[in-house]
Formats: structure tokens, sequence, C-alpha cells
């Protein structure tokens, strides 16, 4: 992948990289597809985990991610170990996929890659598509979360009006305008900055992630420099996080998703917004 001039290129993988690799006993394949789609034919070896099943059903923003014991228990359920090479990949965009490489890097998972292209990529190319399903044989994982990797509300409020940290709003225009109403109030946090995650994306399909000089100038010119801290966020941190891929993968180090984004920022009647 070095071609397109990656700072973190190790993070994405494609698909003749995975085709060499997808029967390697240490490479785990999670395909965060709906299930009928993961039915109708997936990647050989490929695990099923729906984006919202590491979502903490008993938080009041269910985005958050799930505990550190539930969590852990999952991922090793899945037949994952602490040093196996996850490769994640879903149908277009890599959007459910980043939400999962989030969540898995925020636990601590050392050996994290997304699929270029995604499915839609690995067919085209005459990738091995199959509808076995894998019984993976259960394992210890340890987990441990990192808190650089996350902002609250509280950790938020904080950082308004700092020149060091930049806010990065990853959702549409109309949302960032307070056209397009999602919450009790419309509009965005105070100093943010909208560069829709989207945009990180080549048009059509399979979508890839374009070049990095590319990627760096939009980031750049709205302010997003590696200088600074930089917090990403939507409206449940799904689509931030695919920004906080696209930013990690440009080798932005101190890079932080707030999961529980607008949907917890625009319901609650004390904060700012802007519009």
């Amino acid at each position: 992948m070095g071609d397109k001039g990656y700072a973190r290129e190790e993070l994405l993988v494609d698909v003749e990289w995975l085709k060499s690799h997808v029967d390697d006993s240490s490479v785990k394949i999670l395909d965060t597809r709906p299930p009928q789609r993961y039915a109708a034919g997936h990647i050989k070896g490929a695990i099923n985990l729906l984006v919202g099943r590491l979502d903490n059903p008993a938080s009041p923003v269910r985005s958050m991610p799930l505990p550190t014991d539930r969590y852990a228990m999952y991922v090793g359920n899945l037949g994952i170990g602490n040093n196996d090479h996850v490769v994640i990949y879903d149908e277009q965009g890599l959007v459910a996929s980043s939400r999962v490489f989030w969540v898995m890097d925020y636990y601590g998972h050392g050996k994290l890659s997304l699929l270029d292209g995604g499915f839609v990529a690995w067919a085209q190319s005459g990738g091995e598509v199959t509808t076995d399903i894998p019984q993976p044989t259960p394992k210890q994982y340890s987990a441990n979360p990192g808190p650089d990797k996350l902002v609250e509300k509280s950790d938020m409020q904080e950082r308004l009006g700092k020149p060091e940290v930049g806010i990065l709003d990853t959702r549409t225009p109309a949302e960032y305008r307070g056209e397009m109403v999602q919450a009790m109030k419309g509009g965005h946090i105070p100093g943010a900055v909208n560069i829709d995650w989207t945009n990180a994306m080549t048009p059509g399909n399979p979508s890839s992630f374009r070049p990095a000089s590319e990627l760096e100038d939009m980031y750049a010119k709205s302010g997003i420099t590696k200088d600074k801290e930089v917090i990403t966020y939507c409206q449940s941190g799904v689509r931030s996080a695919h920004s906080y891929f696209v930013l990690r993968l440009l080798g932005y180090d101190r890079v932080k998703n707030y999961p529980a984004s607008w949907g917890e920022w625009g319901n609650d009647p004390s904060t700012p917004v802007e519009k």
C-alpha cells in the first residue's frame, strides 16, 4: 500500500496481501456487513461482527464501547488472541469497519488493518467467496482501554477555545450548519471544522482511500494538522471513527474519537452550539 504515501501503511491491506494470508492462522478476518449479506457469501474464514455488538447497551449513550470485561470476553469468543492480526472489511466505504477498528484500537489491540476497497474489491479481484460459517475456538483475551483514544463530554467542554486542539465534525454540511437536525438542537460544537467523512474516499465502487498527499492537504486547509490534538465526532461515533482511522493512517499521533458525539451534545440543554 506504500504507493499512496501513508505514514502508517500497515493499517491498510489490499486484496492481494489478504489473498496470500487468508490461510494464516494468526490472521483473523472480521466481516462487518449485515448478516444476510454475510450469509450470501464472504471471505474464507471471515467472522460476522455487527458493529453495534461493541456498543454498551447499559450506557445512557449506547455508542460508548462495551465495558472492558464484556469486550474482552466477546472478542475472545470470536477466536481472536491479543497477538493476532485482525483484518476488517465491509461492503462500501469502510465506515462500519472503521468503528470496529476504533473500538479495538481503544482497547489496545496491536495488529489491526482495514481491507482497502472492502468486499467489493475482493470479489471483483476474483478472491474466493464462501458461504461456509467458521466455528472459532474461544481464546483468552486481555483488553486494556486507552484513555488517549476517547473523549467524553466533560473532556470536550474543557477543550473548547483551545488553539492547540482541532475539533473535526465529520457529518454532512447540512448537519454541521444546523439545516438537518437530528437532536434537540442543530448546529455544531463551537470551533469545530467540517470535513464530511466521505471526502476521504474516492468515488466509484469499490471506493478507496485517497492518496496521503490529497488527504493531508484537505485536513491542513481546515487547520487539522499533526501538531494538534484532534478530536473527531459525528452523530453517534461511527462516521467519526472513519475519520479517526484516516488520521491514524496519515500518522496523526494525537487523535481521539468522541463516541457519544452529537447524539449527546445536541441533546444536552447546557452545551454551547454554533451554526
